[in-house]
């Protein structure tokens, strides 16, 4: 089918107006109608996944992106409740923060309003259809979805949902549009299309954010590959830290928010590897491991790592094992092969702890806890867009208040500009 990507978009331009202008009452009505369509659409949902599913594996896509790809009833629930929890949140749009008097008289202050139109590009994952178009709503955007091609049944299972919620709420279908083709033309086509799109946010693949940042005529923010790591501290506590390791690593290896690589003080370091070997040879996990931590590394699959296993994504069972010398050789490594996306450190020592958060610049920084909280669900958001690596406008997971911008609003009485 053929698909006029200047007209969607500029039909999407179209519908701001109405998007942005709706009350309250009514933009929390038209997210519980979305989260009610999805369950009431689940088994055609499941069907078209079913679908995408069953082409992805006759055409060798791999292990974690069919971990992404695939839908159950509790992910269609999931989805619905995540969609439930952003209609709850306090309304973003139109609030005044921060106004304060000036000698000249005026009182300033800002307020909060939408970006105009978001255009979302991603691979895989058809939870980030509903998640990305009931933010972007609930910020008073319209949206523009281009999901990947393995997704497409689902992608228009979904679309089905959004339109219907949009069409019984008298709104304009153009609010959300689910581009109905894969074709890399279209997508090229969008990149230009600088006049009716405000903000491109592309989340994939290291191909996919650099083919969009590289080609686009639109302001980009990117949601790059997690090279999460897990810093274990001279001062560690190992009952806490073998569990968030474990949780890390192996609860579910195909997402931006799992661990890649595990650096170890080398003052913990003898102590701490039998433990963590015994861990990775029960959960099966293959290590890429430095020639300090190779030899203490007898049970689990170890191997020798290479300069490239320091910023690899494996996305799978995997990982990247370094001892270190202290903590600021810790730090070191971090900023030289991080991609701004998560980081945990494991210590009981209060100051090392401060000093992390403070000079590690990634985008999340967990303590004591879990990379896996690296989400906007799990952070309060109700879902995220994605998780930002660039620091301009946002920096890690987004909701509907980064899908804002703020205008100055200027009181005055009269006064004029001496």
């Amino acid at each position: 089918m053929t698909f006029d990507i200047k007209q969607a978009a500029a039909d999407a331009k179209a519908a701001t107006t109405a998007i942005a202008n709706l009350s309250q009452g009514k933009r929390k009505a038209l997210l519980v109608s979305i989260a009610q369509g999805l369950r009431d659409s689940t088994s055609d949902i499941l069907a078209a996944n079913a679908k995408d599913l069953a082409e992805a594996k006759k055409s060798g896509l791999s292990d974690a992106m069919i971990d992404r790809l695939a839908l159950d009833t509790a992910a269609v629930n999931s989805i619905s409740d995540a969609v439930i929890e952003i209609a709850n949140q306090d309304e973003v749009l139109g609030s005044i923060s921060n106004i304060k008097p000036l000698p000249s008289g005026i009182q300033v202050g800002k307020m909060r309003i939408p970006l105009g139109v978001v255009a979302m590009i991603y691979e895989s994952r058809p939870n980030v259809t509903i998640d990305a178009a009931a933010l972007c709503l609930k910020a008073g955007n319209a949206v523009i979805l281009r999901g990947g091609k393995e997704a497409q049944h689902s992608n228009k299972a979904l679309a089905k949902v959004l339109h219907s919620a949009l069409e019984a709420a008298q709104l304009p279908v153009g609010v959300a549009t689910v581009i109905p083709v894969p074709d890399r033309e279209v997508m090229a086509q969008m990149l230009e299309l600088s006049d009716s799109i405000d903000l491109v946010i592309p989340r994939g693949g290291e191909g996919l954010i650099q083919y969009v940042s590289q080609n686009s005529k639109i302001p980009v923010i990117q949601h790059f590959k997690g090279v999460c790591h897990m810093y274990i501290d001279a001062d560690a506590d190992l009952v806490k830290a073998l569990p968030i390791l474990e949780n890390g690593k192996t609860q579910r290896t195909g997402v931006c928010n799992a661990l890649e690589t595990l650096l170890i003080h080398s003052d913990i370091a003898q102590q701490s590897l039998p433990l963590i070997d015994q861990l990775f040879a029960d959960k099966s996990v293959r290590v890429h491991a430095c020639d300090k931590s190779l030899p203490l590394l007898t049970k689990s699959d170890a191997v020798a790592a290479t300069e490239q296993d320091w910023d690899a994504e494996y996305l799978a069972l995997e990982i990247a094992v370094k001892v270190v010398d202290d903590f600021d050789d810790a730090v070191s490594h971090i900023q030289t092969y991080g991609s701004g996306h998560t980081e945990v450190i494991v210590t009981e020592h209060l100051q090392n702890a401060q000093r992390f958060m403070r000079e590690v610049n990634s985008s999340v920084i967990m303590l004591n806890a879990s990379s896996r909280f690296s989400d906007g669900g799990q952070l309060g958001l109700g879902a995220e867009i994605g998780i930002s690596t660039s620091k301009l406008h946002a920096y890690g997971p987004m909701g509907a208040e980064q899908l804002t911008t703020e205008k100055f609003l200027v009181y005055g009485d009269g006064e004029i500009r001496a």
